[in-house]
């Protein structure tokens, strides 16, 4: 079988209405927010969507496009098509997609209730006060200040009908600048969502009530837009199939839904899940398994004739190659995957699956670090995604080679090695353990986070691929470091013991928790004499973090009766919020929707501003921010405080004695998450000069000195 021969329905071609999509593989409409700050098209926006065109999806959805910003921004730098000024850069934006093949259609969005900008007079279909603190549209609640939620006003008829004409408007736009379609956001409790939910519609005139009154929005704005831009101009809906509450759309509701949008002039559907007070569906982090939502368009295909487009954590081609030819669905689309690697279509067209950097699903680039802190889209595991530094990178061939000396073999240190060699360096990896992955590792023992070690996985097979020199079992010593150009210090944290009297001695490091407990793996062949510390039935968990919390799913499904003390306002808070969603239902016990998990035998109880004051034998005082003492009985203690690894520090100061430069990354550098080490691991390698290897005062390695600096510096 030929490559191409492989996967022939996801390649063959998909009419939508008068557009042909060259594929059945679609860039999943999604709010990236790297536009200027007056919404026009940016470099970055360009940069991001054309890469998509470019790495082969056929069709490249720009989510987050708000036809009236006077009332409503889906995120703080989103995309606005409000005004005709818009339209010069949208061409740009619209031709940079076509110039890879790919048919280019905007996502029209009003965010509605869960509006990040303007602050003010928040508009959707009800009076209502929300508490969203997944949302990117999120009550800003400052340090010492208290939720309190967000008033929420509802629209008059005015105002409904002013929004038909602004979202057509927009549409007229967006087939004034070369667009081939566009897709108009029905989904997740944004505003056209709110109008055809029965769970979140409680208006009692014609635009509320019954199931042809709550249509009667979205089916409006269809009908004005072929109006203004003619009946072959396609418009695709994307709603959500099921709202996962009481009261909300479900299947039976979605099939209506379908039938009433193709009647109405729908060219296709595109299926999604949840409204914001059920973020696990719509967000599906790690726990949620690929396809589990291919339950929507098997019940929806049947009745329409239009394309019905599927998407939420489909990683694998195998898989989605059977979605289309099982006929359950009419084309696979992803975003997070898009994101984490644009060239997914390519690398499955030509035959190299195994290639393909899969979404991990962890959230925390593309959502928590980015649309939900007000900034531009990221990605964890791939620190190129809206960086336009990083565009360019593989460009920028050094010089000359250097040797680089990476100590630690975590992802900050795998991701370096493997951007040095590709720049035409020659790193080399010495790891203090038998295996390569770092903290990564300890993810495999979590109930539902295995999908981590897809991404440890395909470093270690790019290293190996790339011919990258490592050293296990071994720490440098200054001998052998002095004799290379530059060194990495990526050795990652290491857990610690505050301060606490008692016994101090009956506190576990969180290492020995996580030791991962295969003795073979093709990773080590040699073998691993590590065992897991095995704890007793009362554990006390004792910090936070992302160890805190991996923790705490690990023993909790392991059937431990947990305890957690932190001294933070709210366990979890520098957690990636979806996850820790889920992991609030399951300490109570229960699950996340459409999971159906095994209940922890007992629920995790929490002690928040808290500390440990005094450990017994076998109890322990806990003590909060108002002085006041709790017992508690514990037969291990957990220690989840985390710092920098400072093993080696003689070593790197004597290397920069000799005029060796030693740049920290990642955890070494402060305790964060995998985002961070990944990205300063890559740029590392960005910022790395063979013609001037040398740090500023601050500590920062100096790229792209102007001439006449080097010839006054000597470089």
């Amino acid at each position: 079988m030929t490559k191409e021969q492989k996967y022939p329905n996801l390649f063959k071609p998909l009419r939508i209405g008068s557009i042909v999509a060259k594929n059945r593989i679609n860039f999943e409409p999604t709010a990236i927010s790297c536009s200027n700050a007056d919404g026009s098209v940016s470099e970055l926006d360009i940069a991001v969507y054309s890469e998509m065109a470019k790495g082969g999806f056929s069709m490249i959805n720009m989510g987050g496009c708000t036809p009236d910003s006077k009332t409503g921004r889906v995120t703080v730098t989103g995309l606005i098509i409000d005004e005709d000024n818009m339209i010069p850069g949208m061409t740009k934006l619209a031709e940079s997609i076509h110039k890879y093949g790919a048919l280019a259609v905007p996502q029209i969005q009003h965010p509605g209730r869960q509006c990040p900008m303007p602050k003010g007079s928040i508009m959707s279909t009800n009076d209502t006060v929300i508490k969203l603190p997944w949302s990117a549209g999120h009550e800003i609640v400052f340090a010492n200040e208290e939720e309190k939620g967000k008033d929420i006003r509802a629209m008059s008829t005015k105002e409904i009908l002013d929004q038909i004409e602004l979202w057509s408007l927009a549409a007229w736009r967006c087939q004034a600048a070369g667009f081939d379609a566009v897709c108009l956001h029905a989904a997740h409790g944004y505003l056209m969502s709110a109008f055809m939910s029965p769970y979140l519609n409680r208006r009692i005139d014609r635009f509320g009530g019954n199931f042809e009154n709550r249509m009667l929005f979205p089916l409006s704005v269809i009908k004005e837009i072929h109006n203004k831009c003619g009946n072959d101009f396609p418009v695709i809906v994307r709603f959500s199939a099921n709202e996962w509450v009481p009261g909300g759309v479900d299947v039976e509701e979605s099939k209506r839904i379908s039938v009433a949008l193709e009647k109405g002039g729908a060219a296709a559907l595109d299926l999604s899940q949840c409204i914001q007070e059920t973020p696990g569906a719509g967000f599906d982090p790690m726990q949620y398994p690929e396809g589990w939502t291919i339950y929507s368009a098997e019940a929806v295909k049947p009745l329409v004739k239009i394309p019905v487009i599927i998407s939420h954590a489909l990683r694998d081609p195998e898989f989605c190659e059977s979605v289309i030819a099982e006929g359950k669905a009419d084309m696979i689309g992803m975003c997070r995957g898009a994101l984490a690697d644009p060239y997914w279509p390519t690398k499955v067209k030509l035959g190299k699956p195994e290639k393909i950097r899969k979404c991990i699903s962890c959230l925390t680039g593309c959502w928590q670090a980015s649309i939900m802190n007000r900034k531009s889209i990221s990605c964890a595991i791939n620190p190129g995604c809206g960086d336009i530094n990083f565009y360019n990178m593989d460009k920028k061939k050094s010089s000359r080679a250097m040797k680089v000396a990476i100590v630690g073999g975590g992802p900050a240190g795998m991701e370096a090695s493997r951007w040095a060699v590709l720049r035409g360096h020659k790193p080399i990896i010495f790891e203090k353990k038998e295996e390569l992955g770092g903290a990564i590792l300890g993810c495999c023992l979590v109930p539902g986070k295995d999908k981590m070690k897809w991404y440890a996985d395909w470093l270690r097979y790019e290293i190996r691929d790339l011919g990258v020199e490592v050293k296990m079992k071994h720490v440098p010593i200054f001998e052998e470091l002095k004799d290379y150009d530059v060194v990495l210090n990526a050795t990652g944290a290491v857990s610690f013991i505050p301060e606490v009297s008692g016994l101090k001695d009956r506190v576990v490091p969180m290492e020995e928790v996580f030791a991962c407990p295969k003795s073979t793996c093709e990773f080590y062949p040699k073998g691993s004499d590590r065992k897991n510390r095995k704890l007793g039935e009362k554990v006390i968990v004792w910090g936070d973090h992302y160890g805190a919390a991996d923790l705490v799913a690990f023993l909790g499904a392991a059937g431990k009766d947990v305890t957690v003390v932190t001294d933070r306002k709210e366990f979890g808070s520098s957690v990636e919020v979806i996850h820790m969603y889920v992991l609030r239902k399951r300490m109570a016990q229960g699950d996340a929707e459409a999971l159906h998990s095994r209940p922890y035998k007992y629920p995790v109880k929490v002690f928040e501003s808290s500390t440990l004051y005094d450990i017994g034998e076998k109890e322990v005082k806990i003590i909060d921010n108002s002085l006041s003492i709790t017992t508690v009985e514990a037969d291990d203690i957990v220690t989840c405080y985390t710092k920098s690894n400072a093993e080696l520090a003689d070593v790197y100061e004597k290397l920069e004695a000799v005029g060796i430069p030693v740049v920290t990354v990642g955890d070494a550098k402060s305790p964060r998450n995998l985002q961070a080490a990944v990205k300063e691991g890559a740029l590392f390698i960005l910022q790395l000069d063979p013609d001037n290897v040398v740090k500023n005062p601050n500590g920062a390695l100096i790229d792209d000195l102007p001439i006449d600096v080097k010839e006054q510096l000597g470089f």
